[in-house]
């Protein structure tokens, strides 16, 4: 008998597999995409093209590519949740911080929107208290003040490179982290095939009458060919993540996202030309130091149980 927590599944959930050196793989693909919609973002708002349309354009091809790649192979089981308002919540939730940061790097180095996002893992430690019913010992709760240290380094609210926009940034990572949440609320529960198509289906749906009153066509063809990469990316990133989350465990692919502060520096120099700061390297320093910390004691803690 199910339990209360865990509805009767509607349809068959993929096994977990022991790959770890492909499990790693798709997890450095995943960043390595991330990275990418973030610069595709910028580019296209720096290019004329509204914030909300960029957003639409990231999860409008991501859907499609979603229905190309699934419905064939799974059928309309692949739209059937066995979790609908969890499922929606959490598409909400990926949405709005989508919004959140593609607004955001209209004004911000695409350094620091990378940075400020990389404290996601240690909001989700203090998340996970009230949401999932999870303890965090002092050395935790320590280590997550050590990152938010790191994160006041990055926005220097004192001084004279704060940008308003820093906040918007920093609800995105909000968001985020509730999305991550949502996420491992529902493993085991839902196909990767349900998580993608509502994921983009919903926030397609929900953003397409906002979009067409501020719709404006790319003067380029490379315009066009970034609005369509853009949900490639998207699309393809998490699919590769929630693969690699199938392949190894949670635990051990943690830290492969801080190598999107190297590919963000490295995309920030080439296509835009701008240099991270010395604020930026040095607060992303501390709040590594003190996600990794987290990654460390949690896995210690999973060891042990």
């Amino acid at each position: 008998m199910p339990s209360v927590h865990q509805p009767p599944l509607h349809h068959e959930v993929a096994a977990r597999e022991d790959r770890l050196g492909l499990g790693i793989a798709m997890m450095a693909l995943a960043v390595l995409g991330f990275t990418c919609i973030d610069t595709s973002a910028k580019w296209l708002v720096l290019a004329g093209i509204p914030a909300i349309q960029a957003v639409f354009a990231r999860y409008a091809v991501h859907f499609l590519q979603s229905l190309l790649l699934f419905l064939p192979r799974e059928g309309w089981d692949a739209v059937r949740s066995n979790a609908p308002k969890r499922q929606a919540l959490r598409a909400m939730f990926l949405m709005g911080s989508t919004v959140c940061n593609f607004t955001a790097l209209q004004y911000l180095p695409l350094t620091v929107t990378t940075t400020i996002m990389f404290s996601g893992p240690i909001a989700v430690t203090l998340l996970a208290i009230p949401i999932l019913g999870e303890r965090v010992g002092i050395h935790r709760l320590v280590a997550v003040c050590v990152g938010f240290l790191g994160v006041l380094v990055v926005m220097q609210p004192w001084g004279a490179e704060f940008h308003p926009a820093m906040l918007l940034n920093l609800l995105a990572m909000m968001l985020a982290s509730l999305y991550f949440i949502l996420t491992r609320m529902l493993a085991g529960i839902e196909s990767n095939a349900t998580a993608q198509i509502w994921a983009s289906g919903l926030a397609t749906l929900v953003l397409t009458p906002f979009v067409w009153s501020v719709w404006t066509w790319p003067d380029s063809p490379a315009g066009y060919a970034v609005l369509v990469l853009i949900g490639l990316f998207g699309g393809t990133s998490h699919i590769c993540a929630t693969y690699a989350h199938r392949l190894a465990d949670a635990s051990i692919l943690a830290p492969m996202i801080y190598i999107q502060i190297v590919l963000a520096a490295i995309a920030s120099i080439v296509v835009f030309g701008v240099y991270p700061t010395i604020w930026t390297l040095a607060g992303g320093l501390i709040i590594i130091a003190a996600g990794l910390y987290i990654w460390r004691r949690e896995s210690r803690g999973r060891r042990r149980v």
